[in-house]
């Protein structure tokens, strides 16, 4: 892999991860079109360079989470399911699924159809519809601990690639009552621990032997993706404050015809 490639892949991590379209499925299909040969340096890049993602939510939250002790715990509710979901999982998903270009073109056209029919859904229940960037941290902890957990149970459905976990941790608190504000921020705060333990894990199951220009590639994908995921997530609040997520949903869809399309040329 080169530097170019490495900023290309960084900055496509760093935009698609928080919005609802599935980063590891772009990541995944970007690194097939730059005929990025396969690798376990690969498959550990395009799972590590999350952390970069991570230090972005780090960066613009710290301040709630240092106001808000009970709300490391509620994350840690939320958590635990996906851990041991993922844990259960792991095995099949990184040496079956990761490399399925149908299975991710499907998810992606099916979360796009779910997505728009679950946000017409929610239109309808007159859900509300605007977010401040501002966290309302007392509306924020009244997140319960049993909703915690069934947001962790809803982001684990993202171990499918394709899926993405924006989009099941944000859909998912929707249909439980959470509001569209606390919900939005909760699934960039829970992005933390989800995707740092993931990262790990893959470390730990297959630690890479890195040479020194395998290091800066690594490093120069790290860096793309912090800049361009603060970039995405003020993005993201400011898009939905006017609109809805019907637009993911046809982008999941269209993106997901093109796969298929390349799949079968």
């Amino acid at each position: 892999m080169t530097i170019i490639q490495s900023i290309i892949l960084g900055l496509i991590e760093g935009i698609t991860e928080f919005l609802p379209i599935s980063s590891t499925a772009h990541l995944i299909v970007s690194a097939k079109w730059l005929q990025i040969s396969n690798s376990v340096f690969l498959t550990s890049f395009l799972i590590s360079i999350q952390l970069g993602a991570i230090l972005s939510v780090a960066v613009l939250y710290a301040k709630t989470l240092i106001k808000n002790p009970k709300l490391i715990l509620k994350i840690a509710a939320a958590f635990i399911p996906t851990a041991i979901i993922g844990l259960t999982v792991y095995k099949l998903v990184k040496n079956y699924l990761m490399d399925s270009l149908p299975t991710i073109a499907g998810a992606l056209i099916i979360g796009g159809v779910i997505l728009i029919i679950l946000e017409k859904y929610f239109a309808k229940k007159s859900i509300s519809s605007g977010i401040i960037q501002q966290s309302n941290y007392t509306e924020l902890t009244a997140i319960s601990y049993r909703q915690a957990a069934l947001i962790g149970i809803f982001q684990a459905l993202a171990v499918v690639p394709g899926v993405s976990r924006s989009a099941a941790t944000i859909m998912g608190g929707l249909s439980l009552g959470i509001s569209r504000k606390n919900i939005i921020e909760f699934s960039f705060l829970l992005a933390m621990p989800t995707m740092l333990a993931a990262t790990v894990l893959d470390l730990y199951k297959t630690p890479p032997v890195l040479n020194n220009q395998e290091i800066i590639v690594w490093l120069v994908g790290l860096i793309t993706a912090f800049i361009t995921a603060i970039i995405g997530i003020k993005f993201f609040l400011k898009f939905i404050q006017k609109n809805n997520f019907v637009p993911f949903g046809w982008y999941r869809i269209i993106a997901g015809l093109v796969l298929i399309a390349y799949i079968l040329l």
